[in-house]
Formats: structure tokens, sequence, C-alpha cells
């Protein structure tokens, strides 16, 4: 995948980063200020701070401290509370297994797809009125594009990094993970990587109009794929140096599309 800055003079517009598991905080960000606002869906904390001066809004999927589980996270609150401060554009962050058996832990998968099997999850903010949206493409193609160019940077500045620049995103209710069975029969799905917080969360930007895309760290392989039981203590190690790599990738594109400098 050849390196590109993008769409050519993209407005700026207020970008709200969605911080998962291992990614709880924003090393970074300075003038950070707390908020938890109200909605008519419940509450959500965030932060709103700047990276290289420009303002961006932080929200911390599972909470601060962490305390809601991926099928407790009130997605329609954060969503909405995002909204509420005028973020037309989310780049969600999440930490993930791989089901592709040529995925190693550490890589980073920028999906283009997903597959949902969650269930008794909020799904729409139209529960009282019948709303259809066109989800044909979940992640935006724009917005996709120019984050890959931020990755494509920093995989030229390392080139042990492992970026996959699309994939599937198999969505599981969690909060267990799954078993070789079922990784077996997302493999055959078509599913790349699994995860337990793309949907609703995706649908839900939709709904509202903002446009999202999103990085995901492959912490360990599904289970059943090295006949292995899954290594939880491994997943740490190698979560804190992939989600380093996220910040500066973020970084690039921060400085990027704001035209600012700083160090990444």
């Amino acid at each position: 995948m050849s390196c590109s800055d993008g769409p050519a003079d993209r407005a700026p517009q207020l970008l709200a980063i969605i911080g998962g598991t291992g990614f709880g905080e924003y090393a970074g960000l300075t003038n950070i200020t707390q908020a938890i606002v109200d909605t008519p869906y419940g509450t959500a904390y965030l932060e709103r701070g700047l990276l290289h001066q420009v303002p961006l809004v932080f929200l911390p999927r599972h909470g601060q401290p962490a305390s809601f589980p991926p099928h407790r996270v009130n997605y329609r609150a954060n969503i909405a509370a995002l909204t509420q401060l005028g973020v037309s554009q989310i780049l969600a962050i999440t930490a993930v297994g791989s089901v592709d058996t040529q995925l190693p832990a550490g890589a980073i998968v920028m999906p283009d797809q997903v597959i949902d099997y969650t269930h008794g999850r909020a799904q729409t903010f139209y529960d009282d009125e019948i709303h259809h949206i066109d989800f044909t493409y979940p992640y935006t193609p724009a917005l996709r594009t120019e984050l890959a160019a931020a990755v494509v940077t920093l995989c030229e500045r390392d080139p042990s990094m492992v970026f996959r620049p699309r994939g599937v995103y198999g969505c599981t209710q969690g909060p267990r993970l799954e078993t070789a069975a079922e990784i077996s029969r997302m493999a055959r799905d078509g599913c790349t990587i699994v995860g337990m917080t793309a949907m609703p969360e995706a649908t839900l930007a939709r709904e509202k109009g903002v446009e999202y895309a999103g990085l995901s760290v492959v912490v360990n392989a599904g289970a059943g794929i090295n006949d292995q039981a899954v290594d939880l203590d491994g997943i740490t190690a190698v979560m804190v140096e992939g989600m380093g790599r996220v910040r500066q990738a973020l970084s690039i594109f921060v400085e990027r599309r704001y035209q600012v400098g700083g160090p990444v």
C-alpha cells in the first residue's frame, strides 16, 4: 500500500477519539477539561483537550476508571454526548484477537467491514419510529484513507510493524472470550479480527451522521488458532506496545490534518 496524504482540501472538523481497552487514558493531551455530559440516554464521561494545539475530544469507552464491560457500555449516551459537543468525526480504538492466522500479535488492523454477533444491545436512536440507514460501508472511506496514510508513514519509520489496511471486524457479545468453535465459524464467515465493541457504536455514529473509522491492535490469537489457551497475562505487554504505536499514528494524523507541528 502506497503512502498518501488522503483527500485534499478536507475542512478541519471536531475530532473525537474513542479509547478502548489499553487506551483508557490519552497521554499527550494538554489543557484537559473533564466533563460528564447529560444526554437523553444517560451520562457519558469525556475529556476535552489539545493535541499539537488542536482541540479534540477523548472518550474512554469503558468509563473512567474503566468499569463498564462491553455488553454494558452505554453506546447511545457516548455517541449522543459527542454529537452534542459538535463532533463530526470519530476514530475508534480497540484491542482485538486475530481470526486470520496470518495476523501476528501486535499487528494493527484498520477494519473496513463488520459482522455483528451481539444481542440485546440498544442498537438505534430510533426506538419509536422506523428509520433506516445505509450501512453498506460501516467505516467512512475518506476518513479511512486519511488514517491509513498516517499509519503507513509510521510503518515506513518502523519496518517491524505489521499493518493491515482493511479487514472484517467480528463483534461478539462478551465479556467472555470466544470458544475455538466460534472462532472457526467466524473464519468461515470471513472475519479477520474479533472484538466486542464496534457494534452498535458504528451504527449509532452513522445514524447521527458522524464519520467513523477505527484502528484495532491485535493482542492475541483467537481461541483454537494455535491449539493453546489464550494467554491473558501475555496480552498486556503486546497491548502496551501496540497502543503506543496507535498514539503515534494519531499524532501523525492530527499533525497532517491540521497542518501543525509536534513530536510524533
